[in-house]
């Protein structure tokens, strides 16, 4: 899952069609609460869009909107949504729309392709700021920290003081600094102006938090973030992951229970059902193989982490877990991806596969307890023996 800061900003694969042959047949619950306004302004923009066909600016909006729901609600379905209109201007790109472009290869992890973008965007519009947060969100997931700092700086020299801070916060918390980070984030936050930006700032801060080991104030930060009342799978997962790492998954299954939608949040949900021993975890095990099935002749490895998480914790399956995470590592590389290769290794007693994350560790200093002591496991394991020909 990669981490992003684009949120910050506050910015004011296309489905098959199916023609239902009842008129009063059901073809999808929308996953709208009653009085969110959010189905009205993206019917609006649907409108805008469709009366101006050739428009790029409400093209953007349109694009953008659809992006924004996937994050929010974690459904890819929105993805293609937001990539079927893009492509219509695939020949006349404005800024907005390659800095749209380069969010979806992002989403996808196609991250060569978003850099790409970026850069074509930041070309004509050197201070186009949503183009260095999404570089340097790339950057700190491939572990390129000293091109993460770049962008950091690019941000700082716009006087985003708040993207900024976001941004360098993360670069110090995956390099040896975590009380820094805190600090930095803390500062951040002091000066947000809009929800967006303190629900991310909040759920990082819970984040850190609880790889100082200091679960109490991860809390508060959690359920600050949740009190803002907005939807947002990045939060729902890292709050989910808090509940099961201090066995409270019963807590889980009714945070969870309405976002079966998201491969993340119901990969966590069967978890703590699986935990409870509760008859639904059956049903949504078999719904995860089944997607993680269909993602995989689609040749999508988007969620390669989660389903490497899935066969270590579900299905019991160490071997393909361990090979799922060491591919998933080559791509991303943060904390939850360090720890899912680790655990994975754990189980199946191959400590060599572990060997990437050790070395992650050691250049980078992290300090998370918790995946420290999982890399110093994996050197305990004796090594794996070679079966003579």
């Amino acid at each position: 899952m990669l981490v992003f800061f684009g949120v910050l900003l506050s910015l004011p694969a296309q489905p098959v069609p199916r023609t239902p042959v009842d008129d009063a047949a059901v073809i999808e619950k929308l996953p709208f609460r009653a009085g969110d306004s959010s189905a009205r302004e993206l019917e609006a923009l649907r409108v805008s869009a469709r009366k101006a066909p050739g428009n790029a600016t409400t093209a953007a909006a349109l694009a953008l909107a659809y992006f924004d729901m996937a994050q929010a609600r974690g459904d890819p379905r929105y993805i293609g949504y937001a990539d079927a209109v893009v492509r219509q201007f695939d020949q006349s790109m404005s800024v907005d729309l390659l800095v749209i472009r380069g969010m979806l290869h992002q989403y996808r992890h196609d991250f060569d392709e978003a850099l790409v973008d970026f850069a074509a965007a930041l070309a004509q519009d050197p201070d186009r700021a949503s183009a260095h947060a999404w570089r340097g969100a790339i950057y700190l997931v491939q572990a390129k920290y000293d091109n993460a700092r770049q962008e950091c700086a690019a941000l700082l020299k716009l006087s985003r003081t708040v993207l900024h801070g976001g941004c360098i916060g993360l670069v110090q918390a995956y390099t040896g600094q975590l009380s820094s980070a805190y600090t930095t984030l803390q500062q951040a936050l002091a000066l947000a102006r809009y929800d967006d930006q303190r629900l991310w700032l909040l759920t990082r801060l819970g984040e850190v938090s609880a790889w100082l080991g200091y679960n109490a104030r991860a809390e508060r930060h959690y359920r600050d973030a949740l009190a803002l009342g907005r939807d947002d799978g990045y939060l729902l997962a890292a709050w989910a992951d808090f509940l099961l790492d201090n066995e409270r998954p019963i807590e889980v299954v009714k945070l969870l229970a309405a976002w079966e939608a998201s491969d993340p949040l119901l990969l966590r949900l069967a978890e703590a059902e699986s935990t409870l021993q509760l008859p639904s975890a059956g049903a949504h095990v078999q719904a995860l193989d089944d997607r993680f099935a269909a993602a995989k002749l689609r040749g999508d490895t988007t969620h390669r982490a989660e389903e490497a998480r899935f066969q270590l914790r579900l299905r019991k399956n160490a071997a393909l877990a361990v090979q799922l995470a060491a591919a998933n590592y080559k791509v991303q590389k943060e904390p939850r991806d360090l720890r899912v290769l680790l655990e994975a290794a754990l189980a199946a007693r191959d400590p060599d596969a572990a060997k990437p994350a050790r070395e992650w560790l050691q250049s980078t200093g992290f300090e998370g307890g918790q995946i420290r002591k999982l890399a110093a496991q994996t050197l305990q394991l004796p090594p794996v023996a070679i079966t003579p020909r």
